[in-house]
């Protein structure tokens, strides 16, 4: 199905519809999707996805309402259901309040990009997955296709962004809880980046069968990978980086913006929608630049600003979305290499994955989480024994700051593997973290 086409004719179509002093602002949503769940290294369970989505708000004066359906591609169904959200929407428009901080673009911007990307075939990938996992015991989810975002107004504005994209997050199960966890994503599949990430998991999957070890709390050396550093970022996502926490004093970056502390010269972190897959536009209608510095060397910079938030606190929205998390965040690499990294480390802890964060003091940036899955404990640079699951409770101060010893060169993508409802396009792009001093408390 051509989405951008039919995105185009359903815009017209609710422009068409709106009346008098309304304007409406639809957002349309479309995926075409291949999912493939494995077990035991074979395909357990094939299918695929064909989802479009349109929500219209109308807008008359400070008032706002909305409405949404899903279309099914066929024109006079589409018709139909189109035209009953904006009566839906007109009529809740009559008993909407006025809004305070309403704010859209009403200075129409248009922009189109359209990515066409290299994904195999469904048959050349599970031919790629199934021999990767041939003798092991391989559970995981592949998804890839093609997800489309569309802006319209009617004033006049027509914004499109499609791309295509995969995903696939694995493990190489071993025993009870024991299992080597990966996850391969992008734009374009590379069959020995794929076989690198699997001979990296399968060399590692034997360590599982020793005695696990469990050390007592305290400080202690430290890597994170990409995939852990993601859990810590994923995590601080949630209101680190928006206008409104700093407004309100809710930020685990306070510190920061007090000029009390910061982190390391060479933590760079920025919103790269360029580089993302996320849409360079939001449901307002604002265009998002190709980038945003989060925090330059070490020092916070700018924050994400959402429309409403700019409304309220008059600072100009640089596109943000209604929750002001970030995207597609992207950081920046060092000089340590992927292959010194347990020469580097010495004796201390490899921490493969984390989950379970919260804050354990949010205005000062301090983080509790428990380590998972094929987490080491190393010894002269040489992996000993699997770690115990251990919790830790540390400050982002400390280990991007004045514990950060280096961060690898090399970077991974890492495409969330959200799909309640529909897939995930938020995305980070990180290295690997070396901490000389990481606090386990339990």
């Amino acid at each position: 199905m051509n989405f951008h086409r039919h995105f185009q004719d359903i815009a017209d179509r609710v422009t068409a519809l709106t009346h008098g002093e309304e304007i409406s602002l639809s957002n349309y949503y479309a995926e075409q999707s291949d999912f493939l769940r494995f077990n035991r290294s074979a395909v357990r369970q094939p299918g695929s996805v064909t989802d479009i989505e349109l929500t219209v708000d109308l807008v008359k004066g400070r008032k706002r309402a909305s409405a949404a359906t899903r279309l099914t591609g066929d024109r006079a169904e589409d018709e139909a259901r189109v035209a009953a959200i904006v009566a839906d929407a007109r009529q809740a428009l009559g008993a909407a309040p006025d809004d305070p901080f309403l704010l859209f673009n009403s200075s129409p911007q248009s922009s189109e990009h359209i990515a066409e990307n290299d994904l195999p075939t469904r048959a050349a990938a599970i031919d790629a997955i199934t021999r990767a996992g041939t003798g092991r015991d391989m559970v995981g989810i592949y998804a890839a296709g093609r997800t489309a975002y569309g802006f319209a107004n009617s004033l006049g504005q027509r914004n499109w962004h499609s791309a295509d994209s995969f995903n696939l997050d694995w493990c190489f199960y071993h025993s009870a809880d024991k299992a080597v966890k990966a996850n391969y994503a992008g734009f374009e599949w590379r069959d020995g980046e794929f076989e690198r990430i699997a001979a990296d998991a399968a060399n590692t999957l034997p360590v599982l069968s020793r005695t696990p070890k469990t050390v007592p709390p305290g400080s202690y050396r430290a890597y994170l990978t990409p995939a852990a550093l993601a859990e810590v970022w994923g995590w601080l996502g949630w209101g680190a980086f928006g206008l409104q926490t700093h407004k309100t004093r809710s930020t685990p970056f306070l510190r920061s913006i007090d000029g009390a502390d910061e982190l390391a010269k060479n933590v760079s972190l920025g919103e790269n929608i360029a580089a993302g897959v996320a849409p360079a536009f939001q449901s307002d209608g604002f265009l998002r630049p190709d980038r945003i510095s989060l925090i330059g060397h070490g020092a916070y910079d700018q924050c994400l600003v959402s429309p409403r938030s700019s409304a309220e606190y008059g600072v100009a929205t640089n596109g943000a979305n209604e929750a002001e998390q970030p995207q597609s965040l992207d950081m920046a690499g060092g000089e340590l290499k992927r292959g010194d990294v347990l020469r580097e480390l010495g004796t201390g802890v490899y921490v493969s994955n984390l989950w379970y964060l919260n804050y354990s003091d949010r205005n000062n940036g301090r983080l509790t989480g428990l380590t998972r899955f094929a987490s080491m404990w190393v010894e002269n640079g040489e992996i000993v024994a699997p770690l115990n699951v251990m919790r830790f409770d540390d400050t982002i101060y400390r280990m991007l700051g004045s514990e950060l010893l280096g961060l690898t060169s090399e970077r991974e993508m890492i495409l969330d593997t959200g799909t309640y409802g529909r897939r995930s396009v938020d995305s980070m792009r990180l290295p690997g973290a070396l901490i000389g001093d990481f606090r386990l408390t339990l």
